[in-house]
């Protein structure tokens, strides 16, 4: 069930569906406080059904405390690599371990629990329109929302937090305003706010800055950038334009027809070593139709 039909369970005062208690979850938080990295991708291939590999030969690592950009054309299979990071794509060869579990040994409902500690950002909010931007916070939520949640409301301490993270995003004052009143940046900083109510372990963030102008581009950069470093939740950002990716991450790993071809510090790399990602882009059209975002 996606956010969306799940927000409007809520409005409809149904029970939402698949809700867990605290305790179901896994404890993966203990990583964030240790020098490993909290996912670790060796050697992993990807196909859709008998097609061609969409990802092959990929290694990634994500440590606490950084931002790292994931660059490439469309059909270079980064939309595959976040879903790979929950489970979501075939992986057909080689392991993708989030926290202390690796996902290609993992039951249905033991996946189901950890996708409750990742935090996604998508390029087009998936906010429901016509409830309140606090309503939207809270279904963040819904995993570990408890016994008064299963009676279609919130519990205060659910509220509270929900409102804290409001205004750490900078639009409290909008609280109870519908979500489709908001401009697109405003939107944004909703669905960080939501992701952040799960209280994740790793943030995903799909194209999130794609269909915004460039100040309020940077602006939601920055507030990824800023959680990262103030709380030491890992973030994965998808990105399509260099200069941003330069300017707001601590390592930038660069895909080409499901291969890794840049990885290394922000720091050690300009545009030009950059540009090989993106050379012969009008013949990079591989790839599955779902990764052209």
């Amino acid at each position: 069930m996606t956010v969306t039909d799940t927000a409007a369970r809520i409005a409809r005062g149904q029970r939402p569906a698949g809700v867990r208690s605290p305790a179901a979850a896994p404890a993966l938080h203990h990583v964030l406080h240790e020098h490993r990295p909290l996912v670790s991708v060796r050697d992993l291939q990807v196909a859709y059904g008998d097609g061609p590999l969409v990802l092959d030969g990929i290694d990634l690592d994500l440590h606490p405390g950084e931002m790292v950009a994931l660059l490439g054309s469309s059909g270079s299979g980064k939309s595959t690599l976040m879903k790979a990071l929950t489970g979501f794509a075939p992986i057909g060869a080689g392991t993708v371990r989030v926290g202390v579990h690796d996902l290609t040994r993992l039951h249905r409902g033991e996946l189901r629990r950890v996708r409750a500690q990742v935090g996604q950002v998508f390029q087009q909010f998936n906010l429901v329109g016509r409830l309140s931007v606090l309503t939207n916070v809270l279904t963040g939520g819904l995993h570990d929302a408890g016994a008064i949640n299963l009676a279609g409301g919130f519990s205060s301490s659910h509220r509270r937090r929900a409102l804290e993270l409001l205004d750490r995003v900078g639009i409290a004052h909008k609280a109870k305003d519908e979500a489709r009143s908001l401009s697109g940046g405003q939107q944004q900083r909703v669905a960080i706010a939501r992701a952040l109510m799960q209280r994740p372990t790793l943030i995903l963030a799909d194209e999130p800055v794609a269909s915004l102008d460039p100040k309020m581009s940077c602006t939601v950069l920055e507030l990824l950038h800023g959680i990262t470093r103030d709380e030491g939740i890992p973030v994965l950002v998808s990105l399509h334009v260099m200069p941003l990716a330069l300017a707001h991450s601590h390592r930038i790993v660069g895909l080409r027809d499901g291969r890794v071809l840049v990885s290394a510090p922000t720091a050690q790399l300009s545009a030009a070593d950059l540009e090989p990602i993106y050379a012969n882009d009008h013949e990079s059209g591989a790839g599955h139709g779902d990764d052209d975002a």
